[in-house]
């Protein structure tokens, strides 16, 4: 059974869907940032909620007895901060990387109708979802200056975008996420 092609002109090209191929995607526009922001705040929830569940297990596994209260200050464990610090950067990228590599889009990306792809249009490579992923921290947390890039870029792409070889793209309306 195949469904009906929503079409949508965007930059002179005809693209029938989102998964109408890595051609079609490699011709839409790119996101502008406020687009790009909301999803990540979107996104910045549902990874928050991830954390809060890996610190339950842990507390749940470790015990409540892992802090104690010294001069009016709370001191942890040594070991135990590093280990969720850890679990916090590896369930961030582990996030990030499963959507952007197997579907291209966060939950936060298929509500603001953006995608992240290939400069190809295809979707990326493990590789450059880490790459990507690395280079959006300094991006993002330097200011902005590696989002406000996207202004003085003749491509409309942020820095680390850019520098891994990936595009965000805005989606046509009516396309369907994955």
């Amino acid at each position: 059974m195949s469904r009906p092609a929503n079409k949508a002109s965007s930059a002179g090209a005809s693209v029938t869907d989102a998964d109408a191929g890595p051609v079609a995607e490699a011709l839409l526009p790119s996101a502008g940032l406020w687009r790009r922001l909301a999803a990540l705040l979107y996104d910045a929830f549902l990874v928050a909620a991830i954390w809060m569940a890996f610190g339950f297990l842990l507390q749940f596994i470790v015990g409540p007895d892992t802090s104690q209260l010294v001069d009016g200050r709370v001191q942890t464990d040594p070991v135990l901060d590093v280990i969720v610090f850890l679990v916090e950067v590896g369930s961030a990228a582990g996030f990030y990387l499963w959507f952007w590599t197997h579907t291209g889009q966060t939950l936060g990306m298929i509500a603001w109708r953006i995608k992240a792809v290939s400069r190809a249009g295809g979707l990326m490579s493990v590789q450059q979802g880490v790459l990507r992923w690395g280079l959006a921290w300094p991006a993002f947390f330097l200011l902005g200056g590696g989002y406000l890039w996207r202004y003085v870029d003749a491509n409309r792409d942020a820095l680390h975008d850019k520098l891994s070889g990936t595009r965000v793209v805005l989606l046509p309306k009516g396309s369907r996420p994955f």
